[in-house]
């Protein structure tokens, strides 16, 4: 429930940010962890086995700029998500991150 709470949070923070402050824009990375958050969650979540993500889920992680999202994670995020298992993923959805790169402060393994 927390977790669900902090989403909105996020959500609604960027949200207004960006109507309230029309010199500023939205970082499209990180709309794009919003994005993962908002249709990933259920195969992203800290708690659980690793599952195949849904097709839904797979088209945002395609349109998504994985490297640049993940050089925006941040321990608040990290709190919402595992970095392991957007790795995982992003693999399934034919979008793997290169070996040995950082997403947030999980490091992909080598192959």
């Amino acid at each position: 429930m927390a977790k669900e709470k902090l989403f909105c949070f996020l959500a609604f923070a960027i949200t207004i940010l960006a109507i309230f402050s029309p010199a500023w824009s939205v970082d499209p990375c990180e709309a794009d962890i919003v994005h993962l958050i908002q249709y990933c969650y259920e195969f992203v979540q800290i708690k659980g086995p690793k599952i195949p993500p849904s097709i839904t889920c797979c088209l945002v992680v395609r349109s998504t700029d994985m490297p640049c999202t993940c050089k925006h994670v941040n321990k608040e995020v990290e709190k919402i998500i595992s970095m392991e298992k957007v790795s995982y993923v992003a693999e399934r959805c034919d979008r793997p991150l290169a070996h040995g790169s950082k997403c947030g402060s999980y490091t992909v393994p080598s192959a």
